[in-house]
């Protein structure tokens, strides 16, 4: 463990019963870092983070924060999750509805202890920085999602724990509401060089609020990396397929050449792509693009092949096309309206990857 590392995970099991959770999980956190935990439902992301708090019990492995061990399977060591000085914000934000916004960010402060003078300015000073000073005597129902939710970041916050952990922070807001969320909390950990471990399902807002994102699959990590990494560069048709708006196909591999090959598929396009699979030529494979890459062109070329465009919906910012290809729906996005009809489309072979 280097002295940059505030958080470190080694080697981390846990079982329900006969049902592997975790299956032997290492990870760590830099201070001033954002870590984001991703992956589908039952992939193990929220008991990894559980585990961290305390608030499951492991089998086997170790974490580590700051230096000192707060749980090792091997020594017997457990500290328990009160002791741990983690920060901790639920998905329900679990704030005690007869206190005020005060009292729910003063109780950390109220169970070490600290002074009554210091507990004062300590709260007013996290509801300050979070923009609630004025709502310090108000009641949980008086206040909105947002608003909730920011109290329970104070609340995390107040005693400045070496590392804060946030379940689904903003699972719990309408999706414009989620969207400012997101910016300000990004904003928030930059500011005050927090670090945070964070869960999510949402690969947009993990690739929006983190530095590093660990997605995890049936209880290992499958891939780790930057944002642009874990988007750009996908190890494994799990990682393609969940990072990103997807266009996905099923064929055969048709020829090999090198790191690319040609896979001929089900809906009678013929494309090549970057080979990301040791299948051999004949065996079943995968083409994935993203959305974003295919694109309308104007005459037949290498990767074009002539589609049937079903409709243009607006969004907004740009259309999204609909194409009829064999037994496939593929989609586009472009800047105007286009008329159903045939139309040529291109899946660039440095955006194809064979899986």
């Amino acid at each position: 463990m280097t002295d940059k590392t505030i958080l470190s995970v080694d080697n981390l099991a846990l079982s329900y019963g006969s049902n592997p959770i975790l299956k032997g999980v290492s990870m760590q956190l830099r201070r001033g870092e954002v870590v984001s935990l991703l992956g589908p439902s039952g992939s193990g992301k929220t008991t990894l983070l559980r585990a961290v708090a305390g608030l499951e019990q492991p089998h086997q492995g170790s974490v580590t924060i700051a230096g000192r061990a707060i749980y090792d399977a091997a020594a017997g060591i457990d500290v328990p999750a009160e002791k741990r000085d983690l920060g901790l914000v639920f998905q329900s934000y679990a704030l005690w509805p007869h206190k005020t916004v005060f009292d729910n960010v003063a109780y950390p402060l109220k169970l070490r202890k600290v002074a009554a003078n210091e507990i004062v300015q300590r709260v007013h000073s996290a509801l300050k920085n979070l923009g609630l000073d004025h709502l310090a005597e108000r009641y949980p129902h008086q206040l909105s999602g947002g608003q909730q939710q920011r109290v329970s970041i104070a609340r995390a916050l107040v005693y400045n724990p070496p590392v804060i952990l946030l379940d689904e922070p903003l699972s719990n807001l309408d999706a414009k509401m989620r969207e400012e969320a997101r910016a300000w909390l990004r904003n928030l950990i930059v500011e005050m060089q927090l670090s945070a471990l964070v869960v999510t399902h949402d690969q947009s807002e993990a690739m929006a609020m983190s530095d590093r994102i660990l997605l995890l699959n049936g209880g290992v990590i499958e891939q780790q990396g930057t944002p642009t990494e874990m988007y750009g560069q996908p190890q494994t048709y799990f990682v393609a397929g969940f990072m990103g708006s997807n266009n996905i196909m099923s064929g055969r591999i048709g020829d090999i050449k090198g790191g690319e090959a040609r896979i001929d598929l089900d809906n009678g396009i013929s494309v090549w792509g970057l080979r990301r699979t040791n299948a051999a030529i004949g065996h079943e494979a995968r083409a994935v693009i993203r959305v974003e890459q295919a694109q309308l062109a104007d005459a037949g070329g290498h990767n074009r092949a002539e589609v049937d465009l079903a409709t243009s919906m607006f969004l907004g910012d740009r259309y999204e096309y609909v194409f009829h290809a064999g037994p496939d729906l593929l989609r586009a996005w472009g800047k105007r309206h286009e008329a159903p009809g045939k139309r040529w489309l291109e899946l660039p072979g440095d955006a194809v990857w064979i899986f």
